[in-house]
């Protein structure tokens, strides 16, 4: 299991998070267009396409990901490591091209393989309590969000940060959707939260970003600490709900398998040590799948602040 470290005493600077340079409006309008146009054989292929023409355009990228591999299969050889970079732009846009043409699609479920750990998920609903559902940039979260909205069958709330560009955010989640988009670090967001986890409805959100303030907390993640955000599990307790961890992995076969892990339970007083598991969950998952982790950016940098 991950172990916790006391968060640092020096202060220290907010994460600066990573967005992508084609994270624009006209690129997703024109991404829709082209994808609709073309059946989902020939739109995937051409996204992995464009992956590897598109490759020489992100340098900077490309060493933090190799960087980031390194640390989950360090026994990987110069090679091999190549591969797996190429692999993470290659799903990456697959993954992208997916979002786009589903985003303001009602029932996605087409794209849904099968549900691993469904007994799970059936265990935490007969606690007839809210579900805290915790996903991470790793897969189609978001698609895996919607999947699950139609799996539950009850008011989801999904967590999002806010897009930098609000063409892009009314492209996102402008259109109808099996759930509803809360955005986060809106001050008056989370006191409705615990309330619809005690209507036993879902709350839905990214457990593997730090927020840049006091509620983040050390983790060890692949042998070095760092910061994840305690959100999650506070909300779960004071809502007296479980936390389920799921994920939404893309097969060789080009369909979804989500994937539910345990329910995690906070108790009073251990929210650390359900952030704990969490991050051991998400560990395993990254290991599962490192060509899916869609990370650009130093994760153990963004220290969390005193």
């Amino acid at each position: 299991m991950a172990a916790l470290s006391a968060p640092p005493a020096a202060p220290a600077a907010s994460p600066r998070w990573y967005t992508h340079r084609l994270n624009r409006p006209a690129v997703y309008r024109a991404g829709a267009l082209l994808t609709a146009a073309l059946p989902r054989p020939a739109r995937l292929a051409l996204a992995r396409a464009l992956a590897v023409r598109a490759a020489g355009w992100f340098p900077a990228e490309r060493a933090r990901v190799r960087a980031n591999l390194a640390r989950v299969r360090p026994a990987a050889g110069p090679a091999e490591r190549e591969r797996l970079v190429d692999e993470v732009f290659r799903h990456f846009a697959i993954c992208f091209a997916d979002l786009i043409s589903t985003n303001r699609e009602a029932r996605p479920e087409r794209l849904l393989a099968r549900i691993e750990g469904d007994e799970h998920l059936l265990a935490a609903e007969a606690e007839q309590r809210g579900l805290v559902l915790v996903t991470a940039h790793l897969g189609n979260s978001e698609l895996g969000g919607r999947l699950l909205a139609a799996r539950v069958r009850r008011p989801t709330h999904v967590v999002v940060a806010a897009e930098a560009d609000a063409g892009v955010e009314r492209f996102l989640r402008g259109g109808p959707a099996p759930v509803h988009f809360v955005r986060r670090g809106d001050p008056t967001a989370a006191l409705p939260l615990v309330a619809a986890l005690r209507r036993h409805e879902v709350v839905a959100l990214q457990g593997d970003r730090a927020l840049g303030t006091r509620g983040d907390v050390l983790v060890d993640f692949f042998g070095e600490p760092a910061p994840f955000p305690l959100g999650p599990f506070l909300l779960a307790r004071a809502a007296g709900a479980p936390v389920v961890p799921a994920f939404c992995l893309l097969e060789r076969d080009r369909r979804y398998v989500v994937t539910i892990g345990r329910p995690i339970h906070v108790t009073s007083g251990g929210e650390r040590a359900a952030l704990g598991e969490w991050v051991a969950v998400l560990e395993a998952m990254i290991r599962r799948a490192p060509e899916q982790w869609f990370n650009f950016f130093d994760v153990w940098s963004a220290a969390p602040a005193s």
